[in-house]
């Protein structure tokens, strides 16, 4: 098996959305390479599914880091892309968007604007 690249596991942090098959964290780390961290359109609605999964995400990266810096570590890059640049953003100056070791943090007046389901202290899903 391939040398894999170190990468922190947030433990007790949710693997996915309950009865989605949407994952929240990754298991290993790619060995094809570090999935890079950018900024993806969101087409998702208020009121829509993928509305609710990623305000899911966005709860529990609150209720787990909550405003402080963050490791990317485990976290899955699909859902962290479709949050990045807008309610999570870059923690450090010399952000390498390539490593788990990247940090991350809730930019909170942006998430509480798109998200504000997110901040209650538990979220019906």
């Amino acid at each position: 098996m391939a040398n894999l690249p170190d990468m922190t596991k947030h433990r007790g942090f949710p693997s996915g959305m309950p009865g989605t098959g949407v994952q929240f964290t990754i298991r290993r780390a790619n060995p094809k390479g570090v999935t890079p961290i950018k900024a993806l359109p969101r087409r998702a609605r208020p009121g829509s599914a993928e509305h609710k999964i990623d305000a899911a995400f966005l709860h529990a990266l609150w209720h787990h880091f909550g405003p402080e810096p963050f490791e990317r570590g485990n976290l899955d890059a699909a859902r962290l892309n479709l949050l990045f640049g807008r309610e999570v953003v870059a923690a450090e100056k010399d952000f390498d968007p390539t490593s788990y070791e990247a940090m991350l943090v809730i930019d909170e007046k942006a998430a509480r604007a798109s998200f504000p389901e997110s901040f209650e202290d538990v979220m019906e899903i």
